[in-house]
């Protein structure tokens, strides 16, 4: 494997490798939690009534809504 294929994903999203591993990592253990949380709402529905919409609204704020991509190579405009 190439080493840009290590780099070429984090860079267009203006983050270092080690950067992107961290943010990564973050919304993996976000998600991890929050599927724990749901989980656990199917069992006791008075229990963690809101946490699974919360966490997808604030990953998805935190890729979506501001996130700043590069340009990909070859092309004018930035990738969505």
């Amino acid at each position: 494997m190439a080493r840009w294929s290590f780099t070429r994903h984090p860079a267009s999203v203006n983050e270092t490798y080690l950067e992107h591993m961290a943010t990564a990592a973050g919304f993996g253990w976000r998600m991890f939690t929050a599927s724990l949380a749901c989980f656990l709402h199917a069992l006791l529905p008075f229990a963690f009534e809101k946490t699974g919409s919360t966490a997808i609204r604030e990953l998805h704020d935190r890729m979506v809504t501001n996130r700043i991509r590069q340009a990909a190579p070859g092309n004018a405009q930035p990738a969505p």
